[in-house]
């Protein structure tokens, strides 16, 4: 199979496409790409179960943690006010693990532009496919008409001038043939008429699809921005309210992390036995969908000299016709306008529609041509093969930090907590409020002294 302009499989597509891959009883399945087959589907659904395994390993070693940190912490001496030992470390590390988290943030940032823009590639593409589909259809009907309104008006009128010349008769009658011939060769080939899958249709699903992943992760990376922000402005203010909220948020940023890394997975995996080897599976799914002949799906998806163009033979024969329709008419003007003045004007207006369908023909004839729907396809796979596989690995790195930084995080919080001041609720008082407990005291101290 002959691959688009300027695509080849990454070394990325290679990778993932040669991980093993197995259904739920584990029997192995093969990595081509069959997401209609229930073994294919199976491998990808066990990949996003190996997320939630995971996340199911990550609670129940944040809970061991932490129960073990509750339940056996030796008892703290009486009257002790310093910290125990190793409270900064557990407070810097849950700090070093936020920061990560930060890190991570602004790849999935990067990740999911990288992927909105592949996608985009890929709406523009089937746009413009749409546009040169829509173009032949569009032009194919307008010389169809043109060469109708020809044969009724014009070359009726002319029979009927040069009634009295039966050669002249006979020429003109030639030429309605012609142009009869032209409309039957032309008819064949809007092949995209009447045809139910829309390109157009395709890229509006896809860009509603696309819009509303985008902002689910843009929701997504926010929400764990802000957690990472507010839990440092508590480790930092020694808000213990603050902290326990965050710790709360934290948790549910867990779980939808853990979440979103299973779907990423499974979707590059996927993606990755489709841009392995996409013209099969394209060829197969369109000539369903279309019910087009194998020849002009070749020829459009592949593009090469080993395929031949299927219109080839109507376009020389339209063309050969319109010739004969040219070279009739300037032999009618030579013979019959110096007998019959009253067919200049009809012959005048059926040159001006000849010429006008050849300029529509020679169009026609480029418009049908494999490269620009091809160069459609190539950029199509680039940006779904390139830059939204590109952008979903890095959306996968992020879940991945995202996920250990915040485990870390909920088994550091709850020790940084536990080392913060019994008077960490007033730190932010003024020292002038009454309602201080401090300033109360000092009060009462001085009114006995008085």
């Amino acid at each position: 199979m002959g691959a688009p302009p300027g695509y080849r499989p990454s070394a990325w597509v290679h990778l993932l496409h040669q991980l093993p891959r197995a259904d739920f009883q584990l029997r192995p399945v093969p990595s081509g790409f069959a997401p209609q087959e229930q073994e294919y589907q199976q491998a990808l659904l066990l990949v996003v179960a190996l997320a939630g395994l995971g996340l199911g390993l990550s609670l129940i070693f944040i809970a061991v943690y932490l129960i073990r940190f509750c339940c056996c912490r030796p008892p703290e001496p009486p009257g002790a006010k310093s910290p125990p030992p190793g409270g900064g470390c557990v407070t810097w590390s849950c700090i070093a693990a936020l920061l990560v988290g930060c890190t991570g943030i602004g790849i999935g940032f990067y990740g999911n532009s990288e992927t909105s823009d592949g996608v985009s590639q890929l709406s523009s593409a089937l746009l413009h496919a749409n546009h040169t589909l829509t173009a032949i259809d569009h032009l194919v009907l307008e010389m169809m008409e043109r060469l109708d309104e020809a044969v009724r008006t014009e070359l009726t009128t002319l029979e009927e001038v040069l009634t009295q010349r039966t050669e002249l008769v006979a020429a003109t009658r030639g030429a309605r043939r012609q142009a009869e011939a032209v409309a039957q060769q032309l008819q064949g080939l809007a092949f995209w008429q009447g045809v139910p899958l829309s390109p157009l249709q395709v890229a509006e699903d896809v860009s509603f699809v696309e819009e509303y992943r985008w902002l689910a992760y843009v929701l997504l990376l926010l929400l764990e921005l802000l957690v990472c922000l507010f839990t440092l402005l508590g480790l930092a203010k020694q808000s213990k309210w603050l902290v326990i909220v965050m710790t709360v948020m934290s948790l549910l940023v867990l779980v939808l992390s853990w979440g979103s890394m299973g779907l990423e997975a499974a979707t590059a995996v996927g993606l990755s036995d489709f841009c392995s080897s996409p013209d099969t599976y394209i060829l197969n799914l369109t000539r369903e969908e279309t019910g087009l002949g194998s020849d002009i799906l070749n020829y459009y998806f592949l593009c090469n000299q080993a395929v031949s163009n299927p219109f080839q033979q109507r376009l020389t024969l339209s063309q050969r016709a319109l010739a004969n329709i040219h070279s009739q008419l300037q032999g009618l003007e030579r013979e019959a306008v110096p007998q019959f003045p009253s067919a200049q004007k009809p012959l005048l207006s059926l040159e001006e529609t000849l010429n006008v369908t050849e300029g529509n023909f020679h169009q026609l004839v480029a418009l049908l041509h494999c490269r620009g729907l091809h160069k459609d396809y190539g950029a199509a796979l680039r940006g779904l093969c390139e830059d939204a596989l590109e952008g979903l690995l890095y959306l996968l790195l992020f879940s991945l930090l995202s996920a250990g930084a915040l485990a870390t995080a909920l088994c550091s919080l709850p020790r940084a907590w536990a080392l913060f001041p019994p008077s960490d609720d007033y730190d932010d008082t003024d020292d002038d409020d009454p309602f201080n407990p401090q300033e109360s005291k000092r009060f009462v101290q001085w009114q006995s002294s008085i």
